[in-house]
């Protein structure tokens, strides 16, 4: 609990400062373009909140030097493997002109120093077919490294508006420290309920208001810190479902793969270049623009992270119910992509379901 509470006030702590020094750096920190297909915001704020998660977690395991914690050592790889996924994500949101091939080539790099200095990855899917080909650990580097780099890119798909992305991590981080306890593996506990204090300094600044932005830094980084979380857990406990860490990560994993079949399917574009029909876009667009576009606090942007949080919950809630049960866990992962699809078809059509419209 010491470490949560130490990266929530070192995070909170450093976002202020961010914010009272803007003026000294806002040409370099401020996310300046205000159109284009996934802008939502009216002002020119600070895009740089990652830096305040990152110095959260350093604390954090500064404090569990001092206290010689058992969770010093896990904490100081999770570190140490998350420094180049953060690090050209935070370049990014300084200069931005760094291009996700490199964005996710560095995450990459990280993800295989997890593998190398975690001494974890993928083995087994529950398919057969799959699950042999995972015995050749080549095909096992290979599985995690794509699992690990894409749920990074996931979290900076979502990160589209105030509080979305954050609040998903957290709610998602708790369920991974809920299931860890359970099995009582208090180091992976010690982790997630790092990075919760980290977000949660973070949040307080971003949401509802919008005063500063996770950036490429801070998106990455939550994702790359949930995935490899999310596979030491299962690599380390065989009663845990692989299904879990898939359940567990639903909303972005299933934005993900919906956002490079419009793409690349649908639409004949490149994976990698932004659109405006994201499924938060299409809440933020056809639900709540038209009526609380200038509410301030309560307003469409800000209502918008709500939705996707109960999204969220709808693939986290079963993943902790039945966190060993590989059959239910992919019977609920089906239940979900169904829910997914037939939801987005609605609101695309303009048919809304009239239980979105709160």
């Amino acid at each position: 609990m010491i470490g949560l509470i130490t990266a929530f006030f070192a995070s909170f702590l450093i976002t202020l400062l961010i914010l009272r020094s803007q003026h000294l750096h806002q040409d370099l920190t401020h996310d300046h373009q205000l159109d284009g297909p996934q802008k939502f915001h009216m002002l020119s704020v600070p895009r740089i909140g990652g830096l305040s998660i990152a110095i959260g977690l350093c604390a954090a395991l500064f404090v569990f030097y001092l206290q010689k914690s058992a969770a010093h050592e896990i904490l100081k790889l999770f570190v140490l493997c998350a420094i180049p996924t953060f690090a050209i994500g935070f370049a990014e949101d300084i200069s931005k002109k760094i291009g996700v091939k490199v964005r996710l080539a560095l995450t990459a790099l990280s993800a295989g120093l997890f593998i190398y200095l975690l001494q974890a990855q993928i083995t087994q899917l529950d398919i057969p077919v799959i699950d042999l080909l995972l015995v050749i650990p080549f095909f096992g580097m290979a599985l995690t490294i794509f699992a690990i780099t894409g749920l990074a890119n996931a979290y900076n798909l979502i990160d589209g508006f105030n509080g979305l992305a954050s609040m998903v991590g957290v709610i998602t981080l708790l369920a991974i420290t809920y299931i860890a306890f359970k099995v009582q593996d208090f180091q992976i506990t010690a982790v997630s309920l790092v990075m919760i204090g980290s977000i949660l300094g973070f949040f307080i600044w971003n949401y509802p208001r919008g005063l500063i932005f996770l950036g490429d830094g801070g998106a990455y980084l939550i994702g790359f810190w949930i995935a490899a979380s999310s596979v030491l857990l299962v690599a380390r406990h065989p009663e845990v479902s692989p299904w879990f860490a898939l359940l567990v990560n639903g909303y972005p994993i299933m934005e993900t793969l919906f956002t490079i079949y419009r793409r690349r399917i649908h639409q004949n574009k490149n994976p990698g270049m932004p659109d405006g029909i994201h499924f938060h876009t299409l809440i933020y667009r056809r639900i709540l623009m038209s009526r609380h576009l200038g509410d301030d606090v309560l307003s469409a942007n800000s209502r918008t992270a709500p939705y996707l949080w109960f999204l969220a919950g709808l693939s986290i809630a079963p993943a902790i119910l039945l966190w060993q049960s590989t059959p239910f866990l992919m019977g609920a992962s089906l239940v979900f992509l169904v829910l997914y699809v037939w939801v987005y078809s609605r609101i695309v059509k303009f048919k809304t379901p009239d239980w979105l419209h709160l």
